[in-house]
């Protein structure tokens, strides 16, 4: 166990170093000024000259990495230019709203995926079941801007019964929740339903259906106690991508989270804010995964970690 969390903790400390290196990179290529972005159009050369130098701008990309790689292992992050303050303190000040919507959407997605695919499992081949196998893949290959945009247009324009932005009650959570959790939905419909069928015929599930009990307790929680196992691995990837969906699902319903004010830092090349939100969203990658490798022991005790003998 100590040698598995070791590899992992090291592989760790590699993807963070990339996702590092990625975010500087792409944000030195894309074309613009940044002073002059910030400082508008009609600002004197002095004056974008004098910010550049304080952004550290006017140095050689490798001594600006230098200086970032240094800076980020020292925890410092820089001040956002466009708000003032620490860069991180302004993404962690955003992060609770954020963390309601991924959490609002991983609820609703687990919820209702899990129902539908032991609502299809059950009847393997019936009409039910292909009308949920339709239904999950059409959304799953819906883009998730669109369904909003569509959930926006029936539930907030036309039928008037939910708020179209904002986060001011549980009412604002559900059409950006539920635009968050679609694709989600459909892949835990999908891996509960193969997964429930996959171990359908399991000497272990016989010996329980030959003591007499009801389907339902055989189903839950016997046979879900393995099919949930892969369930659970995409959870953990879900919740690390989720953050990095939410820059897109927060613009669209104007929700006041880290993702939309990484949208706005882009746009306004606010670096330190962007890099700093970045980095946060590869960590919380890391951390999640690493803990959902640690609960395969809880759900199925033969599952080795790390194929550790």
């Amino acid at each position: 166990m100590l040698a598995y969390l070791v590899r992992r903790l090291a592989y760790s400390v590699f993807v963070l170093w990339g996702a590092v290196t990625i975010v500087f990179v792409v944000l030195r290529v894309v074309p613009g000024d940044p002073a002059l972005v910030i400082l508008g159009p009609d600002a004197d050369r002095a004056q974008v000259a004098q910010l550049r130098h304080s952004m550290g701008l006017d140095q050689s990309l490798p001594v600006q990495y230098g200086h970032y790689l240094l800076d980020v292992a020292q925890l410092h992050f820089g001040t956002s230019v466009r708000l003032g303050g620490d860069a991180m303190g302004q993404i962690l000040l955003r992060l609770p709203a954020t963390a309601e919507l991924a959490l609002a959407a991983v609820v609703f997605a687990v919820t209702v995926g899990i129902g539908l695919g032991v609502a299809a499992a059950a009847r393997p081949n019936s009409w039910l079941d292909r009308l949920i196998s339709v239904f999950t893949l059409v959304i799953q290959s819906t883009p998730t801007f669109w369904a909003g945009l569509v959930l926006l247009l029936v539930f907030a324009r036309q039928l008037r019964v939910l708020p179209s932005e904002g986060a001011h009650g549980w009412q604002n959570v559900v059409l950006p929740a539920v635009t968050l959790g679609l694709g989600f939905l459909a892949m835990v419909t999908r891996l509960t339903r193969s997964g429930l069928l996959e171990i359908s015929h399991e000497p272990y599930l016989s010996t329980v259906r030959a003591k007499g009990l009801s389907e339902r307790v055989v189903i839950f929680p016997h046979a879900m106690r393995n099919a949930l196992i892969p369930v659970v691995t995409v959870i953990g990837l879900y919740l690390g991508s989720v953050l990095g969906g939410t820059v897109v699902i927060e613009t669209v319903f104007s929700w006041p989270g880290a993702g939309r004010l990484i949208a706005d830092s882009i746009s306004y090349r606010d670096y330190n804010v962007v890099q700093a939100g970045v980095i946060l969203i590869a960590a919380l990658f890391v951390v999640v995964n690493l803990v959902v490798d640690l609960l395969y022991g809880l759900i199925d005790p033969r599952v080795r970690l790390g194929g550790d003998r």
